[in-house]
């Protein structure tokens, strides 16, 4: 079982080129009042970044619910996670929400189809170094 730990909402940067926007709407005023009421409900999932910070994998939504409720720490999920797979994981745990943009789920595809083919690369390169 994965250990969930709190973690400073300040410390938690968004994922770099997010492609899908956190819209403040309906459905966001609803989970702020969830958040209020029963906390929150699903950890947030990030990876650790330098400096002791984190970088946001799944939960962009929750953690703006999160501050506009005036909470500073968060219950998190710590994936440890290279840039390529960061990315499909993003991707993945985002791209099957009711509500996204065309453009939004195109370029999330993108973003996932360019680290597959550079896993791709890197794993061609290692076995060329293996064999070496």
């Amino acid at each position: 079982m994965k250990e969930i730990v709190k973690i400073k909402l300040s410390d938690i940067d968004s994922f770099k080129n997010h492609p899908f926007k956190v819209n403040k709407d309906d459905s966001l005023n609803e989970l702020i009042t969830s958040i209020r009421e029963n906390g929150l409900l699903n950890p947030l999932v990030v990876r650790r970044k330098a400096n002791n910070r984190f970088e946001l994998l799944s939960g962009h939504r929750r953690k703006l619910a999160l501050e506009l409720n005036g909470v500073e720490e968060a219950d998190c999920f710590i994936k440890d996670l290279d840039d390529d797979e960061a990315i499909i994981y993003m991707v993945d745990s985002n791209i099957y929400r009711s509500k996204i943009l065309p453009s939004e789920k195109a370029f999330a595809y993108k973003m996932k189809l360019d680290a597959i083919k550079h896993q791709g690369k890197k794993k061609i390169l290692l076995h060329k170094m293996c064999r070496s």
